[in-house]
């Protein structure tokens, strides 16, 4: 049985469609159809928990197929919902197909202490043992939380907590997808209450205003003999670019002169294709190395992972910072 809240908390929900709101169609499969009032009301043992919920409804779309503008619209909305002082907390309802990149971004976007939780369901409402229940209710539990508060946008599922920068969907249909590779989960949601094991040290924050719209980050991923074909393919419509490099940031020596050209013209971040570890700086020489990549002007991502460092690079470009307030961004990051 839930255990109820301090009196009086509040949480605002808002939806954006995804599995957890999906219901069969007259053409087959499933598709996005029930509001954030039917998923609130859905959950067992809401009403036991002492906390006032208020829904919205944001748009219905599946996972795939949210926009930065969709985030960033929301992201204002939240900002002005808890301007407004009358909720302890956010909880974001959408697909699991982005929330890793969408998560990220909230994060980015919020500035204040609140808690801003994102959640979802792997297996829709018409499938046995559907998880979005739950989610939605650990998820409110999590944003009704004083002690989850200064921790940024988390992500809850499957009574896990994790950070929005670190949390990665590491499995196709598994309801214990969501992982957090570097420094694990930050708590638990345990008989109702969210419960903290660490805590982060920082947090990074990139301003909305101004939001310049249509800035193009593109993430390459680098293979065994790259010739470079991807990277040359795309270069001259980019305003950014991700590498997802070998280990701790290597690629082959025959991309030097090209991503060595590239970074003169657009920011390039060395990333970590593997998922988890951070990028080197000063490890290895040789050509392609991550300390040869560096010297050539090409920005490490530490422990992001290249769809973290793509959301970071692009909310930097959109918010109109330059090259060594990128670079600056990424090292705090």
């Amino acid at each position: 049985m839930s255990i109820a809240q301090p009196a009086g908390r509040r949480v605002a929900v808002f939806a954006l469609g995804g599995t957890i709101a999906m219901a069969s169609s007259d053409a087959g499969g499933v598709v996005p159809a029930l509001s954030a009032g039917q998923l609130v009301d859905a959950v067992p043992g809401l009403a036991d928990t002492g906390i006032t919920v208020e829904v919205e409804d944001v748009c219905q779309k599946p996972g795939a197929s949210l926009t930065f503008e969709d985030i960033v619209e929301l992201a204002d909305i939240i900002s002005g919902r808890l301007a407004a002082g009358d909720v302890d907390g956010v909880v974001v309802i959408q697909g699991t197909d982005t929330i890793e990149e969408t998560a990220y971004l909230l994060d980015l976007l919020h500035a204040g202490p609140q808690p801003l939780v994102v959640t979802g369901a792997m297996r829709n409402p018409t499938q046995a043992g559907a998880d979005g229940p739950a989610n939605v209710l650990a998820a409110i539990q999590t944003a009704a939380s004083a002690d989850t508060r200064g921790q940024g946008c988390l992500v809850v599922l499957a009574d896990e907590i994790h950070a929005a920068r670190r949390v990665r969907k590491t499995h196709a249909t598994s309801g214990a997808t969501f992982q957090s590779p570097n420094g694990g989960a930050l708590g638990a949601v345990v008989e109702g209450r969210a419960r903290l094991h660490n805590v982060l040290a920082h947090r990074t924050n990139v301003p909305s205003d101004p939001w310049l719209a249509g800035k193009r980050v593109g993430v390459v991923t680098i293979t065994l003999g790259d010739d470079g074909t991807l990277i040359e393919a795309a270069a001259d419509r980019l305003d950014g670019l991700v590498v997802a490099a070998f280990g701790v940031g290597h690629v082959p020596s025959g991309l030097v002169p090209l991503l060595s050209e590239l970074a003169e013209r657009i920011p390039v971040v060395l990333a970590s294709r593997t998922g988890g570890g951070s990028t080197l700086r000063s490890t290895y020489g040789f050509p392609g190395s991550e300390r040869d990549l560096l010297d050539r002007g090409l920005v490490g991502a530490g422990f992001l992972d290249p769809l973290k460092a793509r959301i970071l690079l692009y909310a930097l470009l959109a918010a109109g910072a330059d090259r060594a307030a990128i670079a600056a961004a990424f090292e705090a990051a």
